[in-house]
């Protein structure tokens, strides 16, 4: 935990998580930062936060080093209500009980549900201001579903500092440094893959709703975006183009690249796969190849969101695909992850049955994928069936580059 300054009379508060799972479901084997900022105008506020009394103290303890008595904080701004940014409002409104929260309309709602808080509340609504004093005004942008249905996000139109809460964040701990241009080459490479990985675990259903988000934060013009989870962005519009095309890759074109997923229980399919992965690598293509159940479902979503071609490989199972397989693909459809170009083969035994659920699923989710020939083999593939199998991933490996030119 620390505090440092980042604009004119406006602090950032960071703390970082390193073990658990976001949201009860998600892998981040980097962790991740909790944000909350504070602006000392002629009056104080607090923006977003953390989860428990240790954040709680922590913010006051702050509050304290920069000469502000937690008594007399004058707003809370929530951005949003999910209990990872709002969770520390029950023990703070127990020290001061005047001080004012903002939020949306439906965030109102959750304050009472979630805490049982139902007064001192100022809901705002698109185009609202809240004059803090000392030139701080701060104006309210409705940005709903980035990533819940109460979401706003806060600009401070002196330093113009655009406070956007889950909109523009990432996964990874903040370790010294604060600002996505201050990052050494190595590590902004991890930070671009922990922003991947947050967006397609946390955003990526919405990604219509963060089109939106990305057009109305873009006519602020903020020069700084402080987020609630992640990197601060000075060069903003990188951070704007890079939420725009991860929103666009659900319609299908995302980058020259093909998730190889599969599950094998004997071999049998594991030996297809084995193949496969020699004529991916001969070809040149990029590969991200994931077992289940072996891996944890977020990094599944991760490179599914990034690629363009999609490789199912899986046995038939009590007449059904094999079931890690069909969470995975279950997963992939809550999130949305539609209009790949797609390849399925795998073995089965007494009977096949994996592809009629395959379809299922996809014809319920309405995900749109565009498959081209499967291939099923009874027991271990023979070398006719190889042959086939390692074409069939040839042609789909081309298709992916002509849907990305």
């Amino acid at each position: 935990m620390g505090i440092i300054n980042i604009a004119a009379d406006t602090f950032q508060i960071t703390e970082n998580i390193k073990e658990g799972l976001f949201e009860g479901a998600w892998a981040m084997p980097n962790g991740v930062s909790l944000n909350a900022y504070i602006i000392k105008g002629d009056k104080t506020a607090v923006i977003d936060g953390g989860q428990g009394a240790f954040m709680a103290g922590e913010i006051i303890s702050c509050l304290e080093s920069q000469n502000v008595p937690p008594e007399n904080v004058d707003y809370l701004v929530i951005n949003h209500m999910e209990p990872d940014h709002s969770g520390w409002l029950k023990e703070f409104f127990d020290i001061n009980k005047k001080v004012q929260i903002v939020c949306a309309e439906r965030g109102k709602n959750l304050l009472d549900a979630f805490l049982g808080i139902k007064d001192n509340i100022i809901v705002v609504k698109e185009g609202d201001v809240l004059d803090l004093g000392k030139g701080h005004v701060l104006t309210f942008t409705e940005i709903p579903n980035v990533h819940w249905p109460d979401t706003i996000a806060s600009f401070d139109t002196l330093t113009k500092v655009l406070f956007s809460c889950d909109a523009f964040g990432g996964f990874g701990s903040l370790e010294g440094t604060h600002y996505a241009d201050e990052l050494e080459p190595e590590e902004k490479l991890l930070f671009e893959k922990e922003m991947l990985r947050y967006y397609s675990n946390i955003l990526a259903t919405f990604s219509s709703q963060v089109k939106n988000a990305v057009g109305k934060c873009r006519k602020l013009e903020p020069l700084l975006i402080a987020p609630g989870h992640g990197l601060m962005w000075r060069n903003t519009e990188d951070v704007f183009d890079t939420y725009e095309n991860f929103a666009l890759y659900q319609k299908g074109i995302a980058r020259e690249e093909i998730l190889l997923l599969w599950g094998s229980m004997y071999g049998m399919t594991g030996k297809a796969v084995g193949h496969v992965r020699k004529i991916l690598e001969e070809d040149g293509i990029k590969v991200h190849e994931i077992r289940v159940p072996q891996t944890p479902y977020g990094e599944i979503l991760t490179c599914a969101w990034s690629s363009t071609g999609v490789i199912l490989a899986m046995p038939t199972y009590e007449y059904k695909m094999f079931s890690p397989m069909a969470f995975a693909l279950e997963e992939m459809g809550r999130k949305k992850i539609n209009n790949r170009i797609a390849f399925r083969f795998g073995s089965y035994g007494w009977s096949g049955g994996a592809q009629k659920e395959l379809d299922e699923i996809m014809e319920r989710l309405k995900m749109g994928w565009e498959f081209i020939e499967p291939v099923e083999f009874n027991g271990n593939p023979s070398e006719e069936e190889l042959q086939k199998i390692g074409d069939l991933a040839k042609s789909l490996a081309e298709a992916v580059r002509q849907k990305c030119r």
